[in-house]
């Protein structure tokens, strides 16, 4: 990705571009399913925003609309960190989400994720609950689930972080 390029977020744009996000979830999540709090939920059933540098898929973000009034965050991914892909993403999902009639976004990650930790709570989400052993169970559901995480961290809780999109928020942190 050429850094002086402008990153564009849109939806997915015809069959090459989501069939490039289905290989991202292959590669970056083991497969075209995500366990959340005990539920699966398939990528054929998300909603999704790309990132693009010039022509180059750069970026990807999956989510859904609960049934209340929220939208969960299944997956974000930047090919290259620290450019500006993922900031830029979360922000886009943001507006989409205000659109939508959502009071706010939450997502689930697992406690060895440190650096979506520290990348969420830039952006003013906030730590809403943590699911100790819940990993531990979803691993039933889907057994390609790691053990061990990054920074050699044996993976078992899920943490949920959330933000409320209507009260506007930081969201210019790289």
């Amino acid at each position: 990705m050429n850094s002086d390029a402008e990153i564009r977020i849109t939806p997915p744009e015809g069959e090459e571009e989501r069939e490039w996000l289905t290989q991202l979830w292959q590669s970056e999540w083991g497969g075209d399913n995500m366990v959340s709090r005990g539920h699966v939920f398939h990528l054929a059933d998300m909603k999704s925003l790309v990132a693009k540098a010039d022509s180059e898929l750069v970026g990807a973000a999956t989510f859904r609309f609960d049934e209340a009034d929220g939208c969960e965050l299944m997956s974000i991914n930047a090919i290259r960190q620290g450019g500006g892909v993922g900031t830029k993403l979360l922000a886009a999902l943001e507006d989409e989400a205000r659109k939508a009639g959502c009071s706010r976004i939450w997502l689930i990650t697992s406690n060895d994720n440190l650096n979506a930790l520290r990348f969420y709570q830039r952006r003013g989400y906030r730590i809403t609950a943590i699911y100790s052993g819940a990993i531990d169970e979803a691993r039933c559901i889907k057994p390609t689930i790691p053990c061990i995480g990054d920074h050699d961290i044996e993976i078992h809780d899920e943490i949920e972080l959330a933000k409320d999109i209507q009260g506007g928020g930081r969201r210019d942190v790289n």
